[in-house]
């Protein structure tokens, strides 16, 4: 009889602890970037003997990574409600902020916009949580050049932790013009 309380009892404490790990949902905060350069804090020889790493512009302007969708160096914010992430897209010279897109993280639909090119573009964001990992799914809408009709693109980043101080983002776009879907996986270390 008390072999059998004792697999019972193994069996609740068990499942108990099941829910609570699926219930606790990691946090993706924190400044996170693809650049070794960044992660690491430079040698002092490379800058002078200062330890400073070098100012903007003098590595040569980078316009985002593609893998991702959001560039080399992204923050990101999270609380219950949102998540948040920022990235430098134009050059300091550009007197531009830094773009930033917000998500529902209760899978309602988010709607952000960016300031590119010859206008606004316009997303609409949801969001889903996949086990320990969050799916972000973005509708881009934007004129076609040809027709001047509206096309959209769909891109799913998946946002996952493979330690506390690994990001992964594997990012699937789908194409207006019927060509394969594309799929990159980006990881950004933390900073």
């Amino acid at each position: 009889m008390r072999r059998a309380y004792f697999f019972v009892a193994a069996a609740i404490v068990a499942g108990c602890a099941a829910v609570a790990m699926a219930q606790a949902k990691p946090d993706f905060s924190g400044r996170w970037t693809t650049d070794p350069d960044l992660a690491a804090p430079p040698p002092a020889a490379a800058t002078g003997g200062t330890g400073a790493p070098p100012a903007a512009g003098q590595r040569g302007g980078r316009s985002g990574d593609m893998g991702s969708g959001w560039g080399p160096t992204i923050t990101i914010t999270q609380d219950g409600a949102r998540l948040t992430v920022e990235y430098a897209f134009f050059s300091r010279g550009d007197m531009q902020p830094p773009l930033k897109f917000v998500y529902n993280l209760d899978g309602s639909e988010t709607k952000n916009s960016v300031m590119m090119g010859r206008g606004i573009q316009g997303q609409i964001s949801k969001t889903a949580w996949e086990g320990d990992r969050l799916a972000i799914t973005t509708v881009h809408t934007f004129p076609d050049p040809a027709g001047g009709k509206p096309t959209m693109v769909e891109v799913k980043q998946v946002l996952s932790l493979e330690s506390p101080t690994s990001l992964v983002v594997e990012t699937t776009r789908t194409t207006p013009l019927g060509e394969p879907t594309k799929t990159t996986r980006t990881v950004y270390r933390k900073i």
